[in-house]
């Protein structure tokens, strides 16, 4: 008897781009000090992600506790914090613009920052960024979103690294909502193979390509009524 497979009838997840801010303009810390990128992405563009996923008086966890991230979600009257998932149970420690606040955390968060690899979660094994994303998933209220950075790993193609962590996410209960890459360098103005001194290979730093490019990856947690669909 032969034996049939039941097509993947999802939607292919829309791809949005972040280009290089065409300014120099950097914003603040309280103390006026310039905030940095966020792994190369810059703080502009991790309020607009703050402000796309999230809405008023949600919080905000990242797993890093960036200043970046902090200053962005207090700025859009979030609450930040950071997610702590070492151990058997995941922890989340939001910070209110008044000071601590744990009912933000009993309600699940709007939106976590992730990034990876990490040094506890081995990016290539499946079920380990899985259990990984499982523990982020528990942070977030019905609705809320996810969204991973994949940050430089070695020995990890960009194309594998990224097909590992949407499998894993799936396997976690998670949609895959959007595919995000970030610009790091800024598009030229004119076709670069139109130019005279035109070089047909990407420059190495260190014997290494040079990054031109973050993937974001964002996903959704499920809320009763998509589960039951």
């Amino acid at each position: 008897m032969s034996q049939t497979r039941t097509p993947d009838t999802r939607p292919a997840a829309p791809v949005g781009l972040l280009l290089t801010p065409p300014h120099i303009h950097r914003p603040a810390d309280t103390a006026g000090r310039p905030l940095p990128d966020w792994y190369g992405i810059h703080p502009d563009h991790v309020a607009h992600l703050i402000a796309r996923y999230t809405r008023d008086g949600d919080t905000v966890l990242d797993t890093d506790a960036h200043p970046s991230v902090a200053a962005a979600a207090e700025y859009l009257h979030r609450r930040p914090g950071r997610a702590v998932t070492h151990g058997e149970h995941p922890k989340a420690w939001p910070e209110s613009l008044d000071g601590p606040s744990t009912d933000a955390a009993r309600h699940g968060a709007g939106l976590i920052l992730a990034t990876l690899p990490r040094l506890d979660v081995d990016s290539r094994d499946t079920h380990a960024v899985s259990h990984a994303l499982d523990a982020w998933r528990a942070l977030l209220r019905p609705g809320g979103f996810l969204v991973v950075l994949l940050t430089a790993g070695p020995g990890t193609a960009a194309i594998g690294h990224r097909s590992t962590v949407i499998a894993a996410a799936r396997t976690a209960g998670l949609l895959y909502h959007q595919h995000i890459p970030a610009l790091l360098v800024r598009l030229p103005e004119t076709e670069p193979r139109t130019e005279p001194t035109f070089v047909g290979h990407r420059p190495l730093l260190a014997g290494r390509h040079v990054p031109a490019h973050r993937d974001l990856l964002v996903f959704a947690s499920l809320t009763p009524e998509a589960a039951d669909a």
